[in-house]
């Protein structure tokens, strides 16, 4: 899979994004980086690429054209449609779901405003989805632009050399995932689990899956909504929530 990055700051993408896990898809064939510097497709000596705003405003604006020109560049080498994921607070929240989907792509273009943001103009001509990684305000869209990459890296197969690392996730099913644990069996007074301790895989799996249910509706219940859960796991969720306000 391909990512373009259309940045102001290539150096920034590429040292956070070719180390560790990333790093060794992107060295054995399974992803590849390729970081665009909006600058060098400015048209001033100085290589600008923003301007004042129309109708006044505090900061600056990215100018169109530069954008636009740096987008070309991929989609003419390309030969076909890319999907540009433009990264704004105004967007759709990014979710575990939505890197599934993209992670079904061949090529994306990562778009990453700077300044007070983008010619609007621009944005309507190339982009294909706007996101957001959360309600708070960034200096630019490369972490938002990362952390995406990061999240829709691992629904790629041979990223994580264990599928079932990915599988196992938080919000893989809808669900937060269940605590755990590792050597030594006692540490600072406390320890692990019996039941990890068994050596009996279907009542460990039933346990985490009972952890998860338990963790998702005291941290996160509002997930439960949409959550794979049976019926049989509705009612131990409701019971242990009634069970919980009584105590």
């Amino acid at each position: 899979m391909d990512f373009h990055i259309l940045t102001l700051l290539p150096e920034m993408v590429e040292n956070a994004l070719e180390t560790s896990v990333l790093g060794r898809a992107v060295e054995e064939g399974i992803i590849r980086i390729n970081a665009v510097n909006i600058r060098d497709f400015s048209a001033e000596k100085h290589h600008k690429v923003d301007d004042y705003p129309y109708g006044g405003g505090a900061g600056m604006l990215m100018q169109a054209q530069p954008v636009y020109d740096a987008w070309k560049s991929i989609t003419d080498r390309t030969g076909k449609d890319v999907r540009c994921i433009y990264m704004t607070p105004q967007g759709r929240v990014f979710s575990q779901q939505m890197a599934k989907e993209f992670a079904l792509e061949e090529e994306l273009i990562f778009l990453c405003g700077r300044y007070e943001g983008v010619d609007e103009r621009v944005l309507e001509e190339i982009v294909t989805d706007e996101v957001s990684i959360g309600d708070y305000v960034l200096t630019g869209g490369e972490l938002p632009a990362m952390v995406m990459i990061d999240a829709i890296s691992r629904m790629i197969p041979g990223v994580l050399h264990n599928e079932e690392s990915a599988e196992g996730d938080s919000f893989g099913d809808g669900l937060l995932e269940y605590p755990q644990y590792s050597r030594p069996e006692i540490w600072n007074g406390k320890a692990v689990p019996k039941i990890l301790l068994s050596g009996d895989h279907a009542k460990v799996d039933a346990w985490r899956r009972e952890q998860s249910l338990i963790r998702t509706a005291d941290r996160r219940p509002d997930l439960l909504e949409s959550a794979h859960v049976s019926p049989k796991e509705k009612a131990f969720i409701e019971n242990y929530l009634a069970n919980k306000k009584d105590r």
